[in-house]
């Protein structure tokens, strides 16, 4: 198994291999709702005790009232369930715009929209584009109550961006469309799957897609420092016919526009128990030539126009209740080794993660941000004609 940098720590468990894994300018958001009556200011707080403790973030959020989130899908490892839940807690309204939008779509609404009071408070990103988004001085450094418990090599030493949850790639396939479903990449190379076989975005702009690619260089020969063999499996796979440039959602699966999809596991998992109802068979594998796991990461937008309910929100989302809920979207939190020890681990959730076997392994930035170019100057080129 592989983890997207930097992902040098390898994390035990005996649950899981890896611990887990164009708008108006309306100004900036007013700050006396972020400031406490002896001056400090969430927007340049860098942990609950530097803002004066959580009492006071709590009543400095409830002031603000409002959190700014982008491209979260209630059905992406149970967001659903941590929107409702944070809001339930706390009375602070979540707006969740562009639920279905890539990391890219993220890190620009960020730069396009900066001193407006509609720019994303939080970010949720794959690793290379919190990479990406930290070199650019777009985040805040903020260190979240169990900081110290996120593995080394899993968060930016100031805090600027800190794994949240992460999965493997998978396989997803509808057994009542596809008569035998494909577990490994090289079986997705065989001509009855003919116009069958999508991935969950560009990989030039979406973190899971950007797993696909890598995930099929690793079971064609490359490594973590060639990401080329991808961009060649997957040109073998659109001259054969069997690439489909149809992005598949839940929706695409349903009508049977893609019904084998490459995904994180914890989406393809979820989408097998949403299916059920709907008469969809979703079968799930991990493919053993091509085995690649990514966390993603959380992030605070530096000029978030509600600086204390974003604290608020990360500190949630690294609560043992935030952490628990990934998990019951099949998501492995990035706490989980530690949550295990304190016993505060849902063992009923992590009993039922998609099962995998294998000794991980992990790129540096430096690779990361190769195969990023490579992905960027090949892919159009790779899937075209």
């Amino acid at each position: 198994m592989t983890v997207s940098p930097p992902r040098n720590a390898v994390l035990g468990g005996s649950l899981a291999v890896v611990a887990a894994l164009a708008l108006s300018a309306c100004g900036a958001a007013p700050t006396n709702s972020s400031t406490t009556a002896d001056g400090k200011n969430a927007a340049t707080a860098t942990s609950v005790a530097d803002f004066g403790g959580m009492d006071a973030l709590v009543k400095a959020a409830k002031k603000e009232g409002t959190l700014h989130a982008i491209a979260l899908p209630r059905d992406w490892a149970n967001y659903g369930a941590l929107i409702d839940g944070f809001t339930k807690k706390y009375g602070i309204k979540i707006t969740d715009e562009n639920p279905d939008g890539s990391s890219q779509d993220e890190i620009n609404a960020v730069t396009s929209r900066k001193g407006q009071d509609r720019a994303p408070d939080v970010l949720d990103l794959g690793s290379s584009f919190a990479l990406s988004a930290a070199q650019q001085g777009l985040l805040a450094p903020y260190k979240v109550a169990s900081f110290d418990q996120i593995p080394e090599g899993q968060k930016d030493p100031k805090g600027q961006w800190f794994n949240d949850y992460g999965g493997y790639i998978s396989i997803g396939c509808d057994a009542k469309r596809v008569k035998t479903c494909p577990t490994t990449f090289a079986d997705l190379l065989k001509p009855q799957y003919k116009g069958q076989v999508a991935l969950n975005g560009n990989p030039t702009k979406s973190g899971s897609a950007f797993g696909g690619v890598y995930a099929a260089a690793l079971a064609n020969k490359g490594s973590f420092d060639d990401i080329q063999p991808g961009l060649d499996f997957f040109g073998k796979l659109k001259k054969n016919g069997n690439y489909t440039p149809v992005e598949s959602t839940p929706a695409t699966v349903e009508k049977g526009e893609t019904p084998i999809s490459i995904d994180w596991d914890y989406l393809n998992a979820g989408y097998a128990d949403e299916f059920k109802s709907k008469g969809v068979d979703w079968k799930v594998s991990i493919p053993g030539d091509g085995q690649y796991a990514q966390y993603y990461s959380q992030a605070i937008n530096k000029d978030a126009p509600h600086p204390a309910a974003a604290r608020l929100w990360q500190e949630y989302l690294y609560s043992a209740e935030g952490q628990n809920l990934w998990l019951k979207g099949y998501a492995r939190p990035a706490l989980m080794t530690s949550m295990e020890s304190a016993g505060t681990l849902d063992k009923t959730a992590a009993a039922k993660l998609p099962k995998v076997t294998g000794t991980p392994s992990f790129p540096t930035e430096a690779q990361q941000s190769k195969a990023k170019t490579v992905i960027a100057s090949g892919w159009a080129k790779a899937v075209s004609g």
